[in-house]
């Protein structure tokens, strides 16, 4: 049985994991400040170079680059290398949220601007607080957790209903299908969120739909503000 002591030892440590993790907040915060417009790519870390999704993730981040987006991966190899270098040779921050593992994980060379994190919370925090959209690559249980956290984010309205990109109808078909066949009818969740999904086939099918959805919500936008500032003349 614990002692006064060791009680009040534990307690303090927990004191200080609280501050440790409000200093990672802060640092991600000022880190990536003035990163936006953003899209968070997610996938596979075990992708070699030489898969064909490997080469088609760069083509999409460069594309996205090239059009002003920067980049956000988890820093880490495959899909989320792929992603980086796509975005640092368009000339578009290029950036890594890299995450300390018992295995240790080296961000990839392509990331211009990396930040590593502790904890994984804070880290998944980033990774969705400054996108405009969401890339969701062919992955494992890591990209499925990224992406069911996404949908329930936007499910519950904590963040806006930004595009969530599915890339791959043959990977991503069975999921789908289960969601429908599955989930729907026992009410678990309700047909309308489907509409948060987009599945795409090709890079370029991938950054229109980024494009447009970002395009169309400048010019909402831009009409807002142009009725507040008629309705104050």
């Amino acid at each position: 049985m614990a002692n006064g002591y060791e009680i009040n030892d534990m307690a303090k440590e927990e004191s200080w994991r609280l501050f440790r993790i409000m200093g990672e907040m802060v640092e991600g915060f000022d880190g990536l400040s003035g990163v936006e417009p953003a899209v968070t790519i997610y996938g596979s870390a075990r992708i070699k170079p030489n898969d064909e999704l490997y080469t088609q993730t760069i083509e999409i981040a460069h594309r996205l680059g090239e059009l002003g987006f920067s980049i956000i991966t988890g820093g880490g190899p495959g899909i989320m290398e792929a992603a980086n270098r796509g975005a640092a040779e368009a000339g578009a921050k290029s950036v890594g949220l890299n995450i300390e593992l018992p295995v240790e994980q080296a961000c990839n060379v392509y990331a211009t601007k990396v930040i590593t994190f502790k904890h994984f919370f804070v880290r998944k925090v980033m990774l969705v607080k400054y996108a405009t959209a969401f890339i969701i690559m062919p992955g494992g249980l890591g990209t499925m957790d990224e992406l069911t956290e996404v949908l329930t984010l936007i499910q519950t309205h904590k963040i806006k209903p930004f595009p969530v990109i599915l890339y791959d109808s043959k990977f991503w078909q069975g999921f789908i299908d289960w969601l429908h066949t599955t989930v729907a009818p026992r009410n678990y969740i309700a047909i309308d969120d489907f509409n948060l999904l987009r599945v795409c086939d090709t890079p370029t099918s991938v950054v229109e739909t980024v494009q447009q959805w970002y395009i169309k919500q400048e010019v909402a936008g831009q009409k807002a503000l142009g009725h507040n500032n008629g309705a104050g003349l």
